[in-house]
């Protein structure tokens, strides 16, 4: 993994919104109906080749597939672990959504109705059998039109994305949730093990860690903390003999873009984050209920060799940061931990699921990008003179 050694780079998270053809056409292979096969690949490989090229275009220094060919960052390891059924009409909400729902019930009632334009139906993912990896073919996919995508551009590096064991609803299968988190967590280290051997960064995305820890009337916090310790635990097994200087661990507070004063401090994850054995920790920071939490990094020291990706662009809203505050934000992180351990991000991605209405209007999300390749480029001037 490459540091800033001499410049501030710059990344994100992952996830970018599809062009309108393809979630035409994701949505009738998602929903059983008939679909151009060859087609749908095709579109799939140019759709990655564009956005990398877009994020080259817009400055960024290490970059990653868009996520193109995913239904969403989580549920799209339905078509890549055996042992699961998918079940309409139940809603597992998590925790931290439901505590506030019940806060701010009118606000929700018609920020949820925006679901209705993802592509794929909501469904909720059930272990029903002995889990295991059968994502081999559509993962060489990927790494292939990411590869093919890199051609002719001059990136750092690039990355790309695998979900965290956590998170996909309900086991009826293993005797004890630990057992079944421990397969899942096996199953994904064959897609972990694929992408460092493809000569990319493994991401991990990880709102779980978070969602452990978070309110939930359910549990008292020490269970909350033990079930976040066990995560830790299980994640680091399946990461086990991979380097961590091949690994970036992205965690946040979720997709919920509501009031958020639930959220948890910071301070209460961030040492629980650096357990998790990655290189880089990405984690929310233009979010404006985190902006004042610089201040973690006074009394937490980052271990040797470790680097902190602190998300620069807001995930939730469609105003472009100015690169002058993006500025500011790096200098005061290279001043807490070092310049050389700073990489400028995002939040979190700015379409996590495959909708006709994502997070952030794609046209922004450029110039977002480009307000964070010129925010590095003002910091660095201010850090190396």
């Amino acid at each position: 993994m490459q540091r800033s050694s001499d410049r501030i780079l710059s990344t994100h998270v992952g996830s970018l919104a599809r062009p309108h053809e393809l979630l035409l056409t994701m949505r009738e292979k998602e929903h059983g109906r008939a679909y151009d096969v060859d087609g749908f690949a095709k579109q799939i490989t140019n759709a990655v080749a564009d956005v990398v090229r877009e994020q080259v275009e817009a400055g960024l220094d290490i970059v990653t597939d868009g996520e193109m060919s995913k239904v969403s960052f989580l549920t799209y390891v339905k078509d890549r672990l055996a042992g699961f059924d998918g079940r309409t009409g139940e809603k597992l909400m998590p925790p931290s959504w439901q505590v506030e729902i019940d806060r701010f019930p009118d606000y929700y009632a018609g920020y949820l109705g925006k679901y209705k334009e993802t592509v794929s139906p909501m469904t909720t993912m059930v272990c029903t059998g002995p889990v295991s990896y059968v994502g081999h073919e559509q993962l060489q996919i990927d790494i292939a039109n990411l590869r093919a995508a890199l051609e002719g551009h001059e990136v750092t590096e690039a990355f790309l994305p695998s979900t965290s064991p956590s998170g996909f609803g309900r086991n009826e299968y293993y005797d004890s949730y630990g057992e079944y988190l421990s397969a899942v967590a096996e199953a994904l280290r064959e897609e972990y093990l694929a992408i460092i051997d493809a000569g990319f960064l493994l991401q991990v995305d990880d709102p779980w860690l978070i969602e452990y820890l978070s309110e939930n009337p359910a549990t008292t916090p020490e269970q909350r903390r033990r079930d976040a310790e066990q995560h830790i635990e299980i994640l680091n097994h399946a990461l086990r003999g991979i380097p961590t200087e091949k690994i970036r661990l992205h965690t946040c507070y979720g997709l919920n873009h509501g009031p958020r004063i639930h959220d948890l401090p910071f301070g209460e994850i961030a040492p629980l984050m650096l357990e998790i054995n990655a290189g880089a920790y990405s984690f929310e920071v233009a979010n404006p209920r985190h902006q004042h939490e610089w201040r973690v990094w006074e009394d937490l020291p980052l271990p040797e060799g470790k680097i902190l990706i602190p998300g620069l662009l807001g995930h939730a809203s469609n105003y472009v940061e100015h690169p002058e505050l993006i500025a500011d934000q790096i200098v005061t992180y290279a001043g807490l931990v070092g310049k050389e351990n700073v990489i400028a991000g995002a939040d979190c991605g700015f379409s996590s699921r495959a909708s006709f209405h994502p997070e952030v209007h794609p046209t922004v999300v450029w110039e977002k990008f480009r307000a964070l390749s010129e925010g590095a480029r003002i910091a660095t001037a201010r850090l190396w003179g």
